[in-house]
């Protein structure tokens, strides 16, 4: 079997994909205006049958976790039922997705239903205030209702993700609370180093803080790192006997960050992105059509590989394609 490798040796067990642009929360980091239609752009996302057989090849080329992005990715209708057609019919192990919990406290059961394998949630704050600055939605208590529902059905993988930004959720009472938090909850809580992207010069002025700040405090609070899964993302992470959750941290512009890089992106409309900020990327939809096109598709993926660069180079600022995060699912 041909299995996805690129130049560098790397291989990529992991694949993000995004099944919708559209968000409904209005985070300054990543769409401070809300979602806006790009008149350009005027292709569906993908449809249902095109996401069966993508998952189809991808699973005949050695993946064998898929992680179902947005945008908001239940802002879909048939958001259960691509969870369905995935898990059923590709042969890939494990289905995940990232969420920011809209709705949470009323899909629990439904998530838990679906069998789907894991979620990230993102949780900018556990205060409420400051969580409605960031978002745009004062929507934290349904989204910890959520988790707790998750919780009570027995659902394990459970992940929130933060954007540390500075001079608002990056002090040491911030931290405590977090870590109080997991003292109580078997989650995974990640804090990610804010990233450039083509439209928020300014506000990644104005709110970066080096990662090295929490790393500060974990080694300060005798937080212990902890090795990688094959397919695992990013994310270092720490543990501490006395807790029951483990504290991450995802630092994109840490030296050898790209070397462990083992995931690509296909966007809602169906173009595969070899980098959250690579320059190449090509659209792939047309090889989705019909159940016979899936040896071309794998061999364009294939091919495509040749051209996944070493490093995203961001300490450099180069932001590639990457307008925001909501269009290539962060």
């Amino acid at each position: 079997m041909n299995i996805l490798k690129d130049s560098f040796g790397r291989k990529f067990p992991y694949i993000r994909l995004s099944i919708s642009d559209v968000c409904n929360f209005k985070c300054g980091y990543c769409l401070p205006d809300g979602y806006k239609i790009n008149k350009s752009d005027n292709r569906s996302f993908l449809k249902i049958e095109e996401i069966g057989r993508l998952a189809k090849a991808l699973s005949e080329l050695g993946v064998s976790k898929i992680r179902l992005t947005g945008g908001e990715p239940t802002v879909r209708k048939d958001f259960f039922e691509i969870i369905k057609i995935i898990k059923e019919n590709s042969g890939i192990k494990k289905t995940v997705m990232t969420t920011n919990g809209y709705r949470l406290d009323k899909i629990a059961k439904d998530i838990k239903d679906s069998g789907l394998d894991g979620i990230n949630i993102s949780i900018d704050s556990l205060d409420a205030n400051t969580f409605k600055k960031i978002t745009g939605h004062d929507r934290l208590g349904e989204i910890l209702r959520g988790i707790k529902e998750l919780q009570k059905l027995n659902f394990k993988n459970i992940k929130i993700n933060a954007v540390l930004l500075k001079g608002v959720n990056d002090t040491e009472k911030d931290f405590n609370k977090w870590a109080e938090f997991l003292k109580h909850n078997e989650i995974d809580f990640r804090y990610i180093e804010l990233m450039q992207t083509g439209d928020n010069i300014d506000y990644f002025n104005n709110f970066h803080v080096s990662a090295k700040k929490f790393n500060d405090y974990l080694n300060n609070n005798n937080w212990i790192i902890q090795t990688f899964g094959k397919d695992a993302g990013p994310s270092k992470n720490y543990l501490n006997p006395k807790f029951k959750g483990k504290f991450g941290v995802i630092a994109p512009y840490s030296r050898d960050f790209c070397k462990t890089c083992n995931r690509l992106r296909i966007t809602a409309k169906g173009d595969l992105r070899l980098c959250l900020f690579g320059n190449t990327g090509i659209n792939i939809r047309h090889l989705m059509q019909t159940d016979n096109q899936i040896e071309e598709l794998k061999d364009l993926i294939l091919k495509q590989l040749n051209f996944k660069k070493e490093s995203h180079y961001l300490e450099i600022g180069e932001t590639g394609l990457t307008k925001n995060l909501s269009t290539t699912g962060g």
